[in-house]
């Protein structure tokens, strides 16, 4: 049991004491696409979007979502699609998000 509960000890600190620096390993500079990269990532963008909407509006059709429903997924959609445009397609993940949204 004294095994058990010093192997679980040690784990446990070797975690916490890892997690920093891997944490601080994902942090990038900032990266620029170049324009080819930027054109090449909003037709992938483009298209992605579009096979979602259409996935969305069959849910629609199938009644799944109500169409304010799908109208609002949409609309979400657009808005990310936007962001990624301003931001010249390289994606902002390191936000931190305490709310959770409302359906």
């Amino acid at each position: 049991m004294k095994k058990l509960i010093v192997g679980l000890c040690i784990a446990t600190s070797l975690t916490v004491g890892v997690m920093p620096a891997v944490s601080g390993a994902e942090q990038v500079s900032e990266v620029k696409l170049t324009d080819v990269q930027k054109e090449e990532m909003a037709t992938l963008q483009k298209d992605a979007f579009a096979k979602k909407k259409e996935i969305i509006n069959k849910y629609v059709e199938y009644g799944v979502f109500t169409k304010e429903k799908g109208e609002k997924i949409i609309q979400h959609m657009d808005k990310h699609y936007k962001m990624l445009e301003e931001n010249d397609f390289v994606p902002k993940w390191d936000k931190k998000h305490n709310k959770h949204q409302s359906e």
